[in-house]
């Protein structure tokens, strides 16, 4: 075998990883938001619907506690109000973008105006946050 044959070999290899990297990436992010979404529309429904939980109460103190201690920081009582406002401001989990991450939805959070909001959702590919 010749040198560029070693080279092409090694090339193919790396795009290879690199493709798959992606892929995993994707997918862990999709994978992410999707399970972020179900424990928002479940904390809504265990505190009795979407009038309730958009006062909330100690539900999600006491389980957070217990989330925390076993699955870590992701699943503190901070992190579940933010898994309960994302169900709350993206009630179709179908509206949900897998282009943006968990980071950029929590930005979004703090855009009070929905129109803007979506602006942002559906134009991920124009504007890079």
């Amino acid at each position: 075998m010749n040198e560029l044959e070693y080279y092409k070999q090694i090339k193919e290899l790396i795009e290879n990883y690199e493709v798959n990297s992606k892929v995993r990436y994707m997918q862990d992010n999709q994978e992410k938001l999707l399970t972020n979404w179900n424990i928002g529309k479940i904390l809504v429904e265990a505190q009795g619907g979407l009038n309730r939980a958009k006062y909330g109460d100690g539900l999600i103190k006491k389980w957070s506690k217990e989330f925390e201690i076993n699955y870590g920081k992701n699943y503190s009582h901070t992190n579940l109000k933010y898994m309960r406002q994302f169900y709350l401001l993206f009630p179709n989990s179908h509206a949900v973008s897998d282009q943006l991450t968990w980071t950029h939805y929590r930005m979004l959070f703090s855009i009070k105006d929905e129109n803007e909001r979506n602006y942002y959702t559906n134009n991920v590919n124009l504007y890079k946050m």
